[in-house]
Protein backbone atom coordinates (compact mmCIF):
# COMPACT_ATOMS: atom_id res chain seq x y z
CA UNK A 1 0.00 0.00 0.00
CA UNK A 2 1.88 3.37 -1.07
CA UNK A 3 2.22 6.07 1.32
CA UNK A 4 -0.94 8.27 0.15
CA UNK A 5 -3.27 4.80 0.36
CA UNK A 6 -2.40 5.12 3.91
CA UNK A 7 -2.78 7.97 4.65
CA UNK A 8 -6.57 7.90 3.21
CA UNK A 9 -7.06 4.83 4.96
CA UNK A 10 -6.02 6.81 8.04
CA UNK A 11 -8.27 9.64 7.13
CA UNK A 12 -11.02 6.89 6.58
CA UNK A 13 -10.91 5.83 10.19
CA UNK A 14 -11.02 8.67 11.54
CA UNK A 15 -13.83 10.15 9.42
CA UNK A 16 -15.55 7.24 10.26
CA UNK A 17 -15.32 7.58 14.08
CA UNK A 18 -15.69 11.30 13.99
CA UNK A 19 -19.26 10.00 12.41
CA UNK A 20 -20.57 8.02 15.32
CA UNK A 21 -19.38 4.45 15.01
CA UNK A 22 -17.57 3.23 17.14
CA UNK A 23 -13.35 2.75 17.46
CA UNK A 24 -13.93 -0.90 16.23
CA UNK A 25 -16.63 -0.07 13.78
CA UNK A 26 -14.42 2.56 12.39
CA UNK A 27 -11.27 0.18 12.02
CA UNK A 28 -12.94 -2.58 10.05
CA UNK A 29 -15.49 -0.65 8.23
CA UNK A 30 -11.98 1.05 6.84
CA UNK A 31 -11.04 -2.12 5.61
CA UNK A 32 -14.14 -3.42 4.31
CA UNK A 33 -13.19 -3.41 1.00
CA UNK A 34 -10.85 -5.78 1.95
CA UNK A 35 -12.88 -8.27 4.29
CA UNK A 36 -15.22 -9.01 1.38
CA UNK A 37 -18.06 -8.40 3.89
CA UNK A 38 -21.30 -5.76 3.14
CA UNK A 39 -20.17 -2.65 5.48
CA UNK A 40 -23.09 -2.22 6.95
CA UNK A 41 -22.98 -6.45 7.90
CA UNK A 42 -19.48 -5.59 9.38
CA UNK A 43 -20.46 -2.66 11.35
CA UNK A 44 -23.44 -5.00 13.04
CA UNK A 45 -20.84 -7.45 14.06
CA UNK A 46 -18.33 -4.81 15.22
CA UNK A 47 -20.03 -3.07 17.23
CA UNK A 48 -20.39 -5.06 20.54
CA UNK A 49 -16.31 -4.45 20.86
CA UNK A 50 -16.12 -0.91 20.97
CA UNK A 51 -14.82 0.50 24.51
CA UNK A 52 -13.16 -1.88 25.57
CA UNK A 53 -15.85 -4.77 24.52
CA UNK A 54 -19.00 -3.14 25.75
CA UNK A 55 -17.61 -0.50 27.21
CA UNK A 56 -16.53 -2.74 29.58
CA UNK A 57 -12.82 -0.94 29.26
CA UNK A 58 -10.66 -4.32 28.41
CA UNK A 59 -8.65 -4.80 24.99
CA UNK A 60 -9.34 -1.72 22.99
CA UNK A 61 -11.67 -1.56 20.67
CA UNK A 62 -8.83 -0.38 17.59
CA UNK A 63 -6.96 -3.85 18.59
CA UNK A 64 -9.60 -6.36 18.34
CA UNK A 65 -10.94 -4.20 15.19
CA UNK A 66 -7.31 -5.07 14.27
CA UNK A 67 -7.91 -8.84 14.51
CA UNK A 68 -10.52 -8.79 12.80
CA UNK A 69 -8.75 -7.38 9.82
CA UNK A 70 -5.87 -9.49 10.12
CA UNK A 71 -8.04 -12.52 8.87
CA UNK A 72 -8.07 -10.16 5.41
CA UNK A 73 -4.46 -10.53 5.67
CA UNK A 74 -3.65 -13.74 7.08
CA UNK A 75 -6.55 -16.13 6.82
CA UNK A 76 -7.26 -18.91 8.43
CA UNK A 77 -10.16 -21.31 9.13
CA UNK A 78 -9.83 -25.04 10.45
CA UNK A 79 -6.13 -25.19 10.05
CA UNK A 80 -3.67 -25.20 12.94
CA UNK A 81 -0.86 -23.45 10.97
CA UNK A 82 -3.15 -20.87 9.37
CA UNK A 83 -4.63 -19.77 12.92
CA UNK A 84 -0.50 -19.93 14.12
CA UNK A 85 0.71 -17.00 11.09
CA UNK A 86 -3.00 -15.43 11.59
CA UNK A 87 -2.41 -15.18 15.86
CA UNK A 88 1.09 -14.13 15.11
CA UNK A 89 0.07 -11.51 12.91
CA UNK A 90 -2.41 -9.96 15.48
CA UNK A 91 0.06 -10.27 18.28
CA UNK A 92 2.99 -8.04 16.02
CA UNK A 93 -0.16 -5.40 15.66
CA UNK A 94 -1.06 -5.76 18.75
CA UNK A 95 3.10 -5.12 20.08
CA UNK A 96 3.07 -2.29 17.56
CA UNK A 97 0.24 -0.51 19.11
CA UNK A 98 1.19 -0.87 22.36
CA UNK A 99 4.26 0.25 21.42
CA UNK A 100 2.79 3.54 20.04
CA UNK A 101 0.41 3.63 23.08
CA UNK A 102 2.03 2.58 26.06
CA UNK A 103 -1.11 -0.10 26.32
CA UNK A 104 -3.59 -2.20 24.24
CA UNK A 105 -6.15 -1.91 27.25
CA UNK A 106 -8.94 0.69 26.81
CA UNK A 107 -8.82 2.06 30.38
CA UNK A 108 -5.60 2.84 30.23
CA UNK A 109 -5.64 3.84 27.13
CA UNK A 110 -8.46 6.53 28.09
CA UNK A 111 -6.88 6.85 31.89
CA UNK A 112 -10.07 5.47 33.61
CA UNK A 113 -9.63 4.03 37.51
CA UNK A 114 -9.28 0.14 37.69
CA UNK A 115 -12.82 -1.36 38.84
CA UNK A 116 -14.52 1.20 36.95
CA UNK A 117 -18.29 0.37 36.19
CA UNK A 118 -19.84 2.44 33.53
CA UNK A 119 -23.15 2.34 32.29
CA UNK A 120 -23.71 0.49 28.65
CA UNK A 121 -24.93 3.70 27.11
CA UNK A 122 -21.94 5.04 24.94
CA UNK A 123 -21.20 8.75 25.64
CA UNK A 124 -22.64 11.51 23.59
CA UNK A 125 -20.63 12.99 20.67
CA UNK A 126 -20.08 16.64 21.70
CA UNK A 127 -17.00 18.91 21.02
CA UNK A 128 -16.19 17.89 24.37
CA UNK A 129 -16.12 14.08 24.13
CA UNK A 130 -13.61 14.87 21.15
CA UNK A 131 -11.61 17.26 23.17
CA UNK A 132 -11.05 14.78 26.23
CA UNK A 133 -10.77 11.10 24.17
CA UNK A 134 -7.75 10.16 22.25
CA UNK A 135 -9.95 7.35 20.54
CA UNK A 136 -10.45 9.67 17.27
CA UNK A 137 -6.25 9.12 17.06
CA UNK A 138 -6.31 5.84 17.83
CA UNK A 139 -8.62 4.51 15.23
CA UNK A 140 -6.13 6.52 12.97
CA UNK A 141 -2.98 4.40 14.55
CA UNK A 142 -4.89 1.12 13.95
CA UNK A 143 -5.88 1.94 10.64
CA UNK A 144 -2.00 2.93 9.71
CA UNK A 145 -0.95 -0.05 11.03
CA UNK A 146 -3.03 -2.46 9.15
CA UNK A 147 -1.95 -0.41 6.17
CA UNK A 148 1.68 -1.40 6.60
CA UNK A 149 0.38 -5.08 6.53
CA UNK A 150 -1.41 -4.86 3.14
CA UNK A 151 1.15 -5.24 0.14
Amino acid sequence: MTQQDKEARVAQARAFFKEGYGCTQSVVLTYADKLGVPAEDLARLACGLGGGVARMREVCGCVSGMAIVAGAIKPALNNREDRAANYALVQELAASYREINGSIICRELLQLRTGLVEESAPGERTDEYYKKRPCEALVGIAAGLLADKFE
